[in-house]
């Protein structure tokens, strides 16, 4: 051995200490901070020696148990330290197991959707559908993070749905359907049968291009006087914008609410989307007419006189021409991969500003748009109202035109998405997608519509909508597509099926008219099946042909 080894080692005052205490043998290995604020010296890998560069930085320390001085031996391996899982997050318990958090979680839409319908007190729909959200929220049934992210993904739909009712009221505050429904008048020459036509047409038309609401709040009003100037039985019509309302829109994703959710799931484009529904479209509006043709036979055979001598309302060009070229920017934006919120926001910018930039007097308005009781009629009577000059048509304003879109209807649908979201995540999604089957046959695409219809007869449209998406969104656009058939045809068949139908309902009683219950009900017990077979056999064509 060398004589290093033998040297005298004069102790420190600190090592003395430890010695002393008793701690010398049973001293903790370095830690990996004291190794990295004393690195070793060169040329010596030993453990324990103390590092300096001075000749005594090499004597090695007192032997620990099991080392003896000068036998070279491999430093013991030290133990890594032992790994512990982290603490955990503290988190929010639910205070709701998943079967009570189903039923309370049911019983909330059950509520929110009666309020819907009975409005007690005038009361916007939002009154019950926000602080039903907000306690499913905080008695955990739907996590703060879930609920904010289902707001996060309606608010582009919400954002495009009050766009086009925008667009919809200053089409109508231009007079487009007043002109629409004289031009009826004329070319029917007194026949209801023609009539009946011409109603078909317009309703779908409008349906398919301003969206259901525009049929019953703004053509139906239109739709009684026509029929009154004619001197025909007003129910085949009325009923007619009240079923086209929701069986013509299937076309475009701006005809329905329920469109615009189901384009988000699809992953469709706009053009790729009207192009698969345009056959379940003419063939839903081929099965109505014809069921209305032998249901209405008695009112169509009671006859009436050619239109009485009235002022010709032609039809507003410009209007007509912006909403065309606005047509033209949805199909466009879906190309380029833009919202097509924004074609529907620059038409009714371009709109706006013409009829607010008009004297009053000349131009259209929604002034009294908050006057009505209806959610969406508070535009309605703005177009109808008059200016306080006495003039034809109202006056627009700015207040008017913000009403117009809706904006507790659209608060409304974004808490009842929240409400739905708790429904579904906590059992009923598992419940659909244990009955429905997967797949894109003829067979498969029936049992989807058939379910989507009946939900939508017992939760109403909107909710059912909210409810399949989630289960049918990954097995393919034919069963999203089959689904929303489902949705649109079935509110046909009650009152509650879809807010449209409420809507249809509420301007007869203010028009004086009556549906009877049971009359709208056997009538639908026809139209619905049929509609439902044939458009989704439309459909089950359509991707056969088409693709997916």
């Amino acid at each position: 051995m060398g004589a290093a080894h033998h040297a005298v080692r004069r102790p420190s005052p600190r090592r003395d200490t430890r010695r002393a205490a008793g701690r010398d043998t049973a001293r903790p290995a370095p830690s990996v901070r004291a190794d990295l604020r004393h690195p070793p010296a060169t040329g010596h890998t030993g453990p324990g020696v103390r590092h300096g560069g001075s000749p005594r930085s090499s004597v090695p320390r007192a032997p620990a148990s099991g080392f003896r001085p000068g036998i070279p031996t491999r430093s013991p391996p030290r133990d890594p330290a032992p790994r512990t899982a982290p603490p955990p997050r503290p988190s929010l318990e639910p205070a709701l197991n998943t079967v009570t958090a189903e039923i309370v979680s049911v019983a909330l839409l059950l509520g929110v959707l009666a309020f819907a319908v009975i409005r007690p007190r005038k009361l916007p729909e939002a009154a019950a559908a926000v602080p039903a959200a907000g306690l499913l929220i905080a008695l955990g049934a739907v996590s703060p993070g879930e609920a904010w992210q289902q707001i996060r993904e309606l608010l582009p739909v919400v954002a495009f749905l009050a766009a086009v009712l925008v667009l919809a009221e200053l089409c109508a505050a231009d007079g487009l359907f007043e002109a629409a429904g004289d031009l009826v008048a004329r070319l029917c020459g007194g026949r209801p049968g023609r009539l009946l036509g011409g109603v078909f047409v317009v309703a779908a038309l409008t349906t398919a291009v301003l969206s259901l609401d525009a049929t019953v709040v703004l053509l139906t009003p239109v739709v009684f006087a026509t029929t009154a100037r004619v001197g025909a039985r007003a129910r085949p019509h009325v009923y007619a914008s009240a079923h086209l309302a929701n069986s013509a829109s299937l076309l475009l994703p701006v005809s329905n609410l329920t469109n615009l959710l189901a384009l988000s799931a699809s992953g469709l484009s706009f053009t790729r989307f009207a192009v698969l529904m345009v056959l379940p479209w003419l063939a839903a509006i081929a099965v109505e007419y014809g069921v209305f043709r032998r249901w209405f036979a008695g009112d169509l055979a009671a006859g009436g006189h050619p239109p009485r001598p009235a002022a010709r309302r032609p039809l507003p060009r410009f209007t007509t021409a912006v909403l065309c070229l606005t047509l033209v920017g949805f199909a466009a934006t879906s190309l380029v991969g833009v919202e097509p919120v924004w074609a529907a926001l620059g038409g009714a910018v371009i709109l706006a500003v013409r009829a607010l930039a008009r004297r009053p007097g000349s131009g259209a308005a929604t002034e009294h748009a908050g006057d009505s009781d209806t959610p969406r009629a508070e535009a309605s009577q703005g177009a109808a109202g008059k200016p306080p000059g006495g003039s034809g048509k109202p006056r627009v304003t700015l207040p008017g035109l913000v009403l117009s879109a809706s904006p507790l209807f659209c608060l409304f649908v974004l808490a009842l998405g929240v409400v739905v979201k708790a429904v579904v995540d906590n059992g009923l999604g598992d419940g659909i997608g244990a009955i429905l089957p997967e797949g894109s046959s003829l067979g498969a695409l029936l049992a989807v519509a058939g379910v989507a219809a009946a939900l939508a007869n017992v939760i109403n449209n909107l909710p059912a909508v909210l409810a399949l998406l989630p289960v049918v969104a990954p097995w393919g656009a034919g069963p999203v597509l089959a689904a929303l058939i489902g949705v649109n045809l079935g509110p046909n068949l009650t009152y509650v099926g879809s807010l449209a139908t409420l809507l249809w309902r509420r301007i007869l009683h203010e028009h004086g008219t009556e549906p009877a219950l049971g009359h709208f009900t056997r009538l639908g017990l026809i139209t619905v099946p049929a509609t439902l077979v044939a458009a989704t056999a439309g459909l089950w064509a359509a991707l056969r042909v088409v693709g997916a």
